[in-house]
């Protein structure tokens, strides 16, 4: 999948929405920003394990997978390099007999002409220097690569501890609405429970007034039929 997605030049988005597809049609249903979240978790497991721990890195899962990934990623960048280094020798070949002519006639006019024994040193001279100036170019452009690299893995961490402190906000943002949440949630069952308790207690007021209101009549009803009974009583006698 690497070497399609470096051969098509596909962007980042692509080729993440290229594995998604990929992974839909053996049955996983991911997105592509699902992909990329995993991969770049694995790499930086990975580096971890590679540079802290080489020996037990192999408890990384996919270890293998991914240290064959980055080894072809190095051969690939590797060979490239000696490609485009390759076609240097023989093109300067060609053009060496024009070039010593040229240089000679360049020599001869600006020091007014140069003596047999001194042309050869003179071509050995520029020899070493296309030599020295070829080598520099390959380090650097080795350099370079290396760099390329060291970037990219610079990237993914970045990003991953962008990725870890907002999920770290979010989580405590979170326990802080809980926190919140709950709060308010016992204020509301300490106000509904003195409520309660107001109207049980007003509840048994009106109770206790309503007992003694028929305490009060039962014992005026009682009095005035003792009384009606004592008058009958006495107008019979």
């Amino acid at each position: 999948m690497e070497r399609e997605a470096v051969a098509a030049r596909r962007s980042a988005k692509t080729m993440w929405e290229a594995v998604a597809a990929r992974l839909r049609e053996r049955g996983y249903r991911r997105t592509a920003d699902q992909c990329k979240c995993k991969w770049k978790n694995l790499v930086n497991r990975y580096k971890g394990k590679e540079t802290s721990d080489p020996e037990n890195g192999r408890q990384c899962p996919f270890f293998g997978e991914l240290h064959a990934i980055f080894t072809e990623r190095a051969r690939n960048m590797q060979r490239q390099l000696l490609e485009s280094e390759s076609g240097v020798p023989a093109k300067r070949k060609l053009k060496q007999p024009s070039g010593d002519r040229s240089s000679e006639s360049d020599g001869e006019e600006d020091c007014g002409g140069e003596s047999e024994d001194e042309k050869p040193m003179h071509r050995r001279k520029r020899k070493a220097d296309d030599k020295k100036q070829q080598s520099q170019r390959v380090s650097e452009k080795s350099r370079i690569g290396t760099s390329s690299i060291h970037e990219l893995l610079q990237d993914f961490l970045v990003q991953q501890q962008r990725i870890d402190i907002q999920w770290r906000e979010m989580m405590e943002r979170r326990a802080q609405e809980r926190v919140i949440f709950e709060q308010e949630w016992r204020q509301s069952m300490q106000k509904l429970e003195q409520e309660r308790l107001l109207l049980e207690h007003s509840w048994m007021e009106r109770e206790e007034q309503r007992r003694m209101r028929e305490e009060a009549r039962t014992e005026k009803r009682d009095a005035l039929l003792t009384t009606l009974l004592n008058k009958l009583l006495h107008e019979d006698l």
